[in-house]
Order: C-alpha cells, then structure tokens, then sequence
C-alpha cells in the first residue's frame, strides 16, 4: 500500500473560517479521497496558525490572553470537519507543545548550519500578510491586498534566514522537478522572483514588543517569526524529529496553498527544508482567489462571504459541488447567491437529482432486482484529479449524467412497461443503473454524501425510489 500525504496550509484564527479557506480544503479533501479510492494510506493535515502580530493584537482588543483567544477560534476551524464533511486525518495547532518542540529543533538545526544570523534592519511590514514588504510590491504606499491597512515600520535587532544562500539549490529544484509547482505559469512566477535574487528574510521578533509565538531556543529575548514557525507544522504533525519512522514513511507533503503564498510555500519554506537537511516537499498546488464584485475575499476587507451559514442554508454537497465546479482550479473566480442557485437547479436538482429519481421510480415500477457490480473510474477522470483539474472532473460527471438522460429518453423504458414489454424495459434499467452507479463512484470524492444516498437506492436487490437529492429551489 502506498502512502500518500497531503495538507493544507494553516489558516489564521485572527477571525471565523471564510469561503476561501473553505475552497482549499474542499478540494484537499477531494484529493485525499480519491488516493483512498485508490488503494493509498491517506494522511491528511490541516490546522490553525495562532501566533503572530496580528493575533496578538486581536486578543488584547477583546480583553482577553493569547491562548484563550486561538483556543476559542481554533474550534471553530476544526468544526469544518463537520460542516463540510471533511476527512483529514490530522489537525495541528502551532501552539501544541509537539509543534513547539518541533519548531525549536528545526531553529536548532538551520543554526547550526550557519543559516541564522543577528542583525539590525529597518522594514515596511503588513501585518494583513505578516511579510515584509518592498517599495516595488506597495501601491500608493500600501499593501495592494490589505489596502485598508496601515503598513508598520520595523527598526530593531532580530535573527534572519540566509535565504539569498540558496538560490541555486532553490532554481535546481524547479528546473530538475517540472511540476514542483502547479501550474505550470506559477513554477515560472517563483522561478523569476528566485531568478531576481534573494534576500535574507527576518525570522525572529524582540519578545519584549511581540511576545506570541515559539521562544527562540537559547535567547529568551526572540520568538520566532510567525511564517517561519508556521510551515514547521507541515513535519510536526507526522511527529517529526520524535517519530522519525513516521515522518520518512510518509514524507514528502502535497500542498495545497493560495496564489498569495505562493513565496512562502515554494522558496522560503522549501530553503528552510534544505537548511535543516530534510527533504524537499513532493508537489505545491497554487489556486486563485474567490473574489466578490472583483475583489478577493479578506477578512480585513470585511466582504468574506461564511461557509457555515452558506451550509446551514443549502447543505454541504451544494457547496462543496460550486467550489469544484464554478471556480477555475487555477485562476480566481467570482462568488455569487444569485448564480449559486442557477448550478445548483441545473446540475444538482434538474440533472444528478433528477436521473437518479427518475432511474429509481422506474426500477421500483418493475419490481427490478440487482446485484452489485464493479464499476471503474474512466482513466480521464482519473487523470484530471490527479492534475487538479477539479473543474473537468465534474465536468465527466455532468458529461455522464447528459448521456444517461438521453438514452432514457430515447428508450422510453416507461413506453415499453405500458406497452407491456417490461423485460426490454428491465434491459435499458439495467445499463442506467450502472451509469448511475458510476456517476456515483466519480461523485464519491467529490461529494461523499450524495454518493452514499445514490449508493443506498441503487445496493439492492430491490430498488425503491426516494425522495429527491436535490429539491429543487
């Protein structure tokens, strides 16, 4: 059995889970099952990120500790599970006492190395994107993503990253694995800001102005920064340097990330990993934003639309079903109710639902018996998961349903059981069902729970027909 393991990044618990995040975990989810489906020991890793500049200020804002504060939100993130019925197998926290171990051992390590060096140094620092940002990446003197936010200026004594040491190693890694990156047009991005050259980043902040996060080892006057502490989580949570058995067994990672951490994931953290004498990571997965009337979602711009409400409303396959299918799996694209309804009646309601009700009231007409029968993933289908192409691959799901609902049509089976011709009208049954059971398989990761139901009408040996998968709205 192959083991395979994938993970998203660590979302902030500065505020409630958004449709962005929710976006990246769905289809982390998606890929994690379909490695299930095909034989793989699936580790599955999400969490929170709960230190930082930004988490701390949020704490004291509400009057309470640090802990308290990322103790309370970290739950709701972990409810995801729930609420869009998700199966990581993994939930780590960076304020859990293996990821702290972890993280001072990483630092131990790109020490002794060479790689961590004091200096003194002036910054323009967004504390939206807790990264330091240069006169080149601002407009009109701001970050473009958190425009609503002051920048910081940062002038004092901290440990940097000998990032710049790298570059060659870091171009070797992307010209050697062609698909490092995907897609491809993100790999050339990262390999022109490497191309560009590097400067050494900071990874420690004086304890006495920012005192949350992971105490630098043997200088209680630093803690780390925050991204250097974060990506750590991607080896703490395999038990990583305890469990080293465990953590060979199943690295390299597969990450999931947005296009705004594209820096961080594929050269910072991948240069951290050569530093400490870890391996590289297998594959980094970049998507867009989901935006809302042109914009990306934030919660610093206050536009982000809530995954938990958007459930409560309409249920989990909906929206996990809009996720895959209307936001491109590599650039943004837009969320809206209006056009969230317009899928859901065409796909759901008057497609999937529609076959499987109408599949099922004509096999419970004709007292029809079945056995289970294996069907098989269409190797297109297969391959557009493995490449990420989430949109295709519900794309051979609707391809799929159009054909079942043409050949229903032009059979007419409920013709035939009127004109008394019921054994002919068994035939055409028999070869819907088993279109319908392979949609079902295709749907399994995708949409588990709509699978289960198709799974539960179409088991056998009687079907019996019942209430519709998607009522129509």
């Amino acid at each position: 059995m192959s083991k395979f393991y994938i993970t998203t990044t660590e979302p902030y618990v500065n505020s409630d889970p958004h449709l962005g995040f929710a976006m990246e975990i769905v289809r982390a989810d998606v890929i994690a099952r379909f490695h299930r489906l095909l034989g793989d020991d699936v580790v599955f890793n999400t969490g929170t990120d709960e230190h930082g500049q930004k988490i701390y200020q949020k704490a004291l804002q509400e009057n309470k500790t640090p802990q308290e504060y990322c103790n309370e939100n970290a739950e709701k993130y972990l409810n995801l599970k729930r609420v869009l019925n998700l199966s990581f197998t993994n939930f780590i926290r960076n304020t859990d006492e293996k990821h702290v171990k972890a993280a001072q051992e990483f630092w131990r390590r790109c020490k002794k190395k060479g790689d961590l060096y004091k200096a003194t140094y002036q910054i323009k620092y967004c504390v939206g994107c807790e990264l330091e940002k240069t006169d080149s990446e601002l407009e009109n003197g701001k970050c473009p993503i958190h425009t609503n936010l002051a920048l910081e200026i940062y002038n004092e004594e901290n440990y940097f990253f000998r990032f710049s040491k790298y570059q060659k190693q870091l171009l070797d890694l992307y010209n050697k694995t062609l698909d490092f990156v995907v897609p491809n047009f993100r790999l050339e991005e990262i390999k022109k800001f490497v191309s560009s050259g590097l400067k050494d980043f900071s990874v420690s902040r004086l304890k006495e102005k920012m005192p949350w996060g992971v105490d630098v080892p043997d200088d209680p006057k630093h803690v780390m920064y925050v991204w250097f502490d974060a990506l750590i989580n991607y080896v703490s949570t395999l038990g990583w340097p305890d469990d080293e058995k465990n953590f060979r067994a199943y690295w390299p990672v597969v990450q999931l990330a947005g296009k705004d951490n594209l820096r961080q994931q594929s050269a910072m953290w991948q240069a951290m990993l050569m530093s400490a004498g870890l391996p590289n990571s297998k594959q980094i997965y970049v998507e867009g934003f989901i935006t809302a009337n042109g914009q990306k979602m934030s919660k610093s711009l206050g536009n982000v639309v809530d995954p938990v409400k958007l459930v409560n409303t309409y249920g989990i396959d909906p929206v996990r079903y809009y996720l895959l299918r209307e936001i491109p799996s590599f650039d943004d694209g837009d969320f809206s109710e209006r056009r969230f309804l317009e899928v859901y009646n065409s796909d759901l309601a008057n497609g999937i639902g529609n076959l499987v009700s109408r599949v099922a009231k004509l096999s419970e007409s004709v007292g029809l018996e079945v056995e289970n029968s294996k069907v098989d993933f269409d190797e297109e289908f297969s391959k557009a998961l493995s490449e990420y192409r989430f949109n295709d691959a519900v794309g051979f799901v609707l391809k799929e349903t159009t054909e079942a609902d043409l050949l229903l049509d032009k059979t007419a089976p409920w013709k035939m059981i009127k004109d008394g011709k019921t054994e002919e009208a068994k035939e055409v049954l028999f070869d819907l069902i088993n279109r319908v059971r392979k949609i079902s398989l295709m749907l399994e990761p995708l949409l588990p729970e709509t699978s289960d139901e198709i799974n539960k009408i179409f088991e056998g040996p009687k079907i019996k027909a019942a209430i519709p998968l998607f009522p129509r709205i």
